[in-house]
């Protein structure tokens, strides 16, 4: 990040009060880039707002440095990620970040990226240097990544108090957005929602809450994760929980409850050690099914054709959750296959056909037609359902099979530092893609993002169009860069 002691500084006005953030390169010049940070759009989520929904922030006098990330509502390194994405402490954790080309440029109307970050819906951080807008800016896109509450506090279910708390933050953000982002030089009317795994559930959440269709105007999600948890699911967790903590599971006993405590007492009782279970169950904490904002499953809504107005590109990385079994290549292989599928629910004439339409996995060994199947289940036959779902309404569906990471295949997050083209990171890059990412495949899956966030279209056939259809970026020179059938490696399991 640049020294803001010695930058030139930008200032916007926005309805609460200006801010004043710092030019990246010198302004004017085609790749500067501006960056707001830590821009509060709601109060902060403590004492009796802990549990609230969220309150407009109070407007300020004078310019309001936006200098540094604010607050973040992950605490210390919950290890979750293989994207660097730091904890920021503080209380003010509802704020966003803003990079633009055009700060305080009214006319300027370019379209919006805001960014929701992943993280399990209990992790991750706004403030990662991966999100840093920086090369949207460079194509004319305005960036915005988004803070909001985490876990416990942000989507379980307590008594008393509004259900989907996190959920409603990304609407205040996306609120703050379309109020404010015309003083950063973006257009309101040209709003493009994005996230990964957690956050790519995020915006699929949005696309299928009729309440949050005025918000945005396109949506892509990698690696989409929704939960969709049912009310019996929520209380039963929210009981677990309390009765961990020997309190009621009301709002009031709640409050009363210090971060630190409620937050071993949540990875305590959401703790998933049996992966089958978190595959035939989903994950616990997240979106829940309210009756308000989130009245049905998210596939449902957009079956009704909720956000069918909606351009939508989502998809997957070939094998999601292999990095989970890294090391256990030489355990694995001694247990019939068989045995091990199982286990996982895959058995008889289906285990046969899933495993004849993954060989590249079977050839790889057990781990890795475990990883596969995991991954299946938990993202790529929910990309192949919510595609569907949305019948002829405008999708478009890739996968991601670039293998170079240290894992050895297309592992979680592997796409997202192509996405924002920030190969160049001084963090957490060959950890994750290996020690020579290739530049052309950062230049093609980013200028794909561009070129939908600018256009609102895809440019490969739409799956709406020719069913089936998706882009594989990454895949070996011999493949075809459309696959006529990009997700048939799932077909045995729908």
């Amino acid at each position: 990040m640049t020294d803001t002691t010695t930058a030139v500084h930008a200032e916007a006005v926005t309805t609460k009060g200006a801010v004043r953030g710092f030019w990246r390169g010198d302004p004017g010049a085609a790749e500067a880039s501006a960056a707001f940070l830590g821009i509060p759009f709601a109060k902060a989520p403590v004492g009796a707002l802990r549990f609230a929904a969220p309150e407009p922030v109070d407007p300020w006098e004078g310019v309001r440095d936006a200098l540094e990330y604010g607050a973040t509502a992950q605490r210390g390194d919950p290890g979750v990620t293989l994207i660097p994405e730091p904890s920021v402490p503080g209380e003010s954790t509802l704020n966003v970040n803003v990079f633009t080309p055009a700060p305080g440029d009214a006319d300027a109307a370019l379209p919006v990226l805001v960014w929701i970050h992943g993280g399990g819906y209990f992790a991750g951080s706004p403030a990662s240097p991966w999100y840093d807008g920086r090369a949207f800016n460079r194509d004319r896109v305005v960036t915005v990544s988004v803070g909001y509450r985490l876990g416990f506090v942000g989507f379980g279910h307590v008594e008393g108090a509004p259900e989907n708390r996190g959920v409603r933050d990304w609407i205040a953000a996306l609120e703050w957005v379309q109020e404010n982002i015309r003083a950063f030089g973006g257009d309101p009317g040209r709003v493009t929602i994005a996230g990964q795994s957690a956050g790519g559930g995020a915006v699929l959440t949005l696309l299928g809450m009729p309440k949050a269709q005025h918000l945005f105007h396109g949506v892509w999600a990698l690696s989409g994760a929704t939960a969709d948890v049912t009310p019996e699911r929520a209380r039963t967790l929210s009981a677990k929980i309390a009765n961990s903590l020997g309190i009621p599971p009301t709002r009031a006993a709640f409050e009363a409850v210090d971060e630190d405590r409620l937050i071993e007492a949540q990875k305590a009782a959401s703790d998933v050690r049996d992966m089958s279970a978190l595959v035939e169950e989903g994950l616990g904490l997240g979106p829940a099914i309210d009756g308000d904002l989130i009245v049905r499953p998210t596939s449902d809504s957009l079956r009704a054709g909720v956000g069918a107005d909606k351009p939508l590109v989502l998809g997957a990385t070939d094998d999601e959750f292999s990095m989970a079994l890294a090391g256990q290549e030489k355990k694995l292989r001694w247990i019939p296959l068989g045995l091990l599928l199982g286990k996982l629910g895959l058995a008889g004439p289906r285990r046969r056909r899933y495993l004849a339409a993954n060989r590249d996995a079977v050839a790889r060994g057990h781990a890795a037609v475990l990883g596969r199947l995991i991954t299946d289940r938990m993202f790529k036959t929910a990309v192949v359902r919510t595609a569907e779902a949305r019948g002829d309404a405008p999708t478009w569906v890739y996968r991601y099979a670039y293998a170079g990471s240290p894992f050895g295949s297309a592992v979680h997050c592997i796409d997202v530092p192509f996405w924002f083209d920030c190969l160049d990171s001084e963090v957490g890059i060959p950890a994750l893609v290996g020690p020579n990412p290739p530049r052309a495949l950062a230049e093609a899956t980013h200028g794909a993002a561009v070129a939908f966030i600018r256009d609102g279209a895809a440019e490969w056939p739409a799956w709406s169009e020719r069913p089936g259809a998706g882009r594989v970026f990454g895949g070996a020179a011999s493949r075809p860069d459309v696959d006529p059938d990009a997700y048939a490696g799932v077909r045995p399991l729908l």
